[in-house]
């Protein structure tokens, strides 16, 4: 088992169609295949109809139900995770060009002693227009537009004869329906409708050698449970070969199905890329700790070296003389010091507080002039009245601490 799992994976194409691929998958985990197969299925980005607004629906069909059957049609995705934003992740209110595509639907039927179907191909995209509802005007310099393909939000199969359309349903004369569609991306993780798959065969081990699966069976397991066609690919089991405790599945018959929305193709290639991701980030997650504690370590307040000049809670800095100190968040005080978070007399300010200032901007607080003392300014004198917020001694700052200047 040591030498299978030095081998690098191999996939082997056996079948590959306009909406469906056939392959293998060899020498690679039987967790890291199911991940692959679950990615595709449920973490792909696709296009689907989210919001639908009814004007007119005199159909026998309810608006709830007509609006599920309208979530369910696929439509053309390709390239939708950079050709479209995320509504959560866009500036607009509700929706814009940039987040949704919109459509409608407007179909009325006027025939005598006619059934009329409404299928996926009524239903027609509008294209923004500056000023109008759902156009963005921040001009944010959003380059989706650019990456959409002509029919990108489309039914599919949409003025294709050679794809049958989807029924929506069907109406008599005097019947009517009219609708605003409101397209989004998303993932099936959410829901189901943002699915790029309509299934995804997976297979291993056809003639059960390690025994993954329990077969009931009255008299003859062998003639009961016929194997797959993939069983030609490996070698029948031997009844002299004891089993092997330690065997683990190494080879793997996958199928992918699309509805269409997204091509066989670039389904596989995007769960790859999609799963590569999430293990990066696994990896990174798990390292992270360990780094962030060094890094943190090396930011740490430098105490005072002379009593004249001290150091930053985020970054020390050294004073400019005796009644000096360094700005920050925890800059240990020197003598003279000043108050809140700003740097004493002659020092830098810590958050843009004046000269001799103290506080959060010297007189903001107190209505004092930063040279007379008082809260929230800098005392000019080594007896000047308490500084910060009630500080009891003149060296005393930030919130009661009678030593150090910020939080400590």
């Amino acid at each position: 088992m040591q030498a299978v799992q030095e081998l690098e994976p191999i996939v082997r194409i056996r079948d590959l169609k306009k909406d469906s691929v056939n392959f293998t998958l060899e020498n690679v985990d039987l967790g890291l295949a199911n991940s692959f197969r679950r990615v595709m299925m449920a973490d792909l980005p696709t296009v689907a109809i989210d919001m639908v607004e009814v004007e007119t629906n005199t159909s026998v069909l309810p608006d709830e139900f007509i609006s599920h059957r309208l979530g369910m049609i696929p439509l053309v995705s390709a390239n939708c995770d950079e050709g479209m934003r995320y509504t959560r992740d866009c500036t607009c209110l509700s929706w814009c060009q940039y987040c949704a595509v919109e459509l409608v639907l407007n179909v009325a039927c006027n025939l005598d002693d006619t059934t009329m179907d409404v299928t996926s191909s009524h239903l027609d995209v509008v294209l923004p227009a500056p000023g109008s509802i759902g156009w963005n005007d921040e001009g944010d310099g959003g380059e989706e537009l650019s990456k959409r393909a002509e029919n990108f939000g489309h039914p599919v199969g949409k003025d294709d004869p050679s794809v049958p359309p989807i029924l929506i349903c069907k109406l008599r004369k005097g019947q009517e329906i009219k609708l605003r569609c409101i397209a989004k991306k998303g993932i099936a993780k959410e829901h189901a409708k943002w699915s790029p798959c309509s299934a995804v065969g997976f297979e291993y081990d056809p003639y059960n050698k390690l025994r993954h699966t329990s077969h009931w069976f009255e008299s003859d397991e062998r003639a009961e449970w016929p194997v797959s066609e993939n069983a030609r690919e490996e070698e029948p089991p031997r009844d002299d070969v004891p089993f092997d405790f330690n065997a683990r599945p190494n080879k793997f018959y996958m199928e992918v199905e699309t509805d269409g929305s997204l091509g066989p193709q670039e389904v596989v290639m995007k769960g790859l890329q999609e799963l590569q991701t999430k293990l990066a980030n696994l990896i990174l997650g798990l390292k992270s700790e360990p780094e962030l504690d060094a890094h943190q370590g090396g930011e740490q307040a430098l105490p005072a070296t002379n009593g004249t000049a001290g150091g930053s809670g985020w970054g020390a800095g050294a004073g400019a003389g005796a009644g000096a100190g360094a700005g920050g968040w925890s800059a240990t005080s020197p003598s003279r010091a000043g108050a809140g978070w700003s740097s004493p007399t002659g020092g830098a300010a810590g958050w843009g507080s004046p000269a001799r200032g103290g506080g959060w901007a010297g007189t903001a607080w107190s209505g004092t002039s930063p040279t007379t003392g008082g809260g929230g300014t800098s005392p000019s004198s080594g007896n000047a009245g308490p500084a910060g917020w009630g500080s009891p001694q003149a060296g005393g700052s930030g919130w009661g601490g009678t030593t150090a200047n910020g939080w400590s």
